[in-house]
């Protein structure tokens, strides 16, 4: 069995250093063996920051694509009803079918994560008779309308079976008929197109930073954080579980801080988040 393992990203330059804090997450967590394939969906990334991304090939070598994105191809999503600090880089991946042709299946992640493990396991999630292997988001609500409603930031994606069921003509569809209704996204319009057809995993394979306030077995030890909200943890003053994971990641990459940015974003950080929170 080959140990080839694809893992995609969307970003604009604005995001580059979050998208390279993930794949550093990535490298320095894969098995020896682990053959890593990157494949960066490209909002107009600087060369600067490409080149700051490419380097990260140091931590363990792996292949690193950008995919240069025309945007208008995602006019028809600009219009679509969404929280305020969500770009339409996220829109990206509903046309991966067609962006990558060569690729039969991928590991999809938001740049506002970390993973901690090799990823090997979650590429062998079975996808057979599925369009999509996720987790189920923690609005208890939606998986209680869709039992199989899961949270889009970690996707592993089947593009072969998504070509041969046309779930990318599907998505344009949907969001046409629907853009007066859609209130969450692209993750509403993933999770009502490919309903029953979503094969749900396990949860730790995508802990929303929401799901700590509940402590559980696979809290304890998540495989992929996934830093849901507006309180991330470039956010200065902002509180999220595992916030100084995500520094540490952050040291294996060129945007890495120096003495005074670690005093700030240590010792005065948790002075501000204390003072938040009191």
């Amino acid at each position: 069995m080959s140990d080839r393992i694809n893992v995609c990203i969307s970003c604009d330059d604005n995001y580059a250093k979050y998208a390279g804090v993930v794949i550093a997450s990535v490298l320095v967590n894969a098995n020896e063996e682990d053959d890593l394939h990157f494949y960066v969906l490209d909002g107009g990334i600087t060369y600067e920051n490409k080149s700051k991304i490419s380097s990260l090939i140091s931590i363990k070598d792996c292949e690193i694509n950008f995919v240069s994105i025309d945007e208008s191809m995602f006019d028809d999503y600009k219009n679509v009803k969404t929280h305020q600090y969500i770009s339409i880089a996220t829109y990206y991946r509903l046309k991966a079918p067609t962006l990558l042709p060569d690729v039969d299946k991928l590991i999809y992640l938001d740049c506002d994560m970390v993973v901690n493990t090799s990823l090997k396991e979650l590429f062998a999630k079975d996808t057979s008779n599925y369009l999509l292997a996720g987790v189920s988001d923690n609005k208890t609500r939606m998986v209680k309308e869709n039992p199989t409603y899961v949270n889009a930031g970690m996707l592993v994606m089947d593009l072969n079976n998504m070509r041969k069921d046309k779930t990318e003509e599907k998505f344009f569809n949907y969001t046409k008929e629907n853009i007066d209704k859609i209130t969450k996204g692209d993750q509403e319009i993933i999770n009502d197109v490919c309903i029953g057809r979503i094969n749900v995993i396990e949860p730790e394979w995508n802990v929303q930073t929401s799901n700590f306030v509940n402590r559980s077995t696979y809290t304890n030890h998540p495989k992929i954080i996934h830093y849901l909200s507006k309180e991330k943890p470039w956010k200065f003053g902002s509180y999220s579980y595992f916030k100084p994971l995500w520094f540490k990641y952050l040291q294996l990459t060129p945007w890495a801080l120096n003495d005074n940015e670690k005093f700030k974003w240590g010792v005065i950080n948790q002075i501000e988040i204390g003072r938040a929170h009191v």
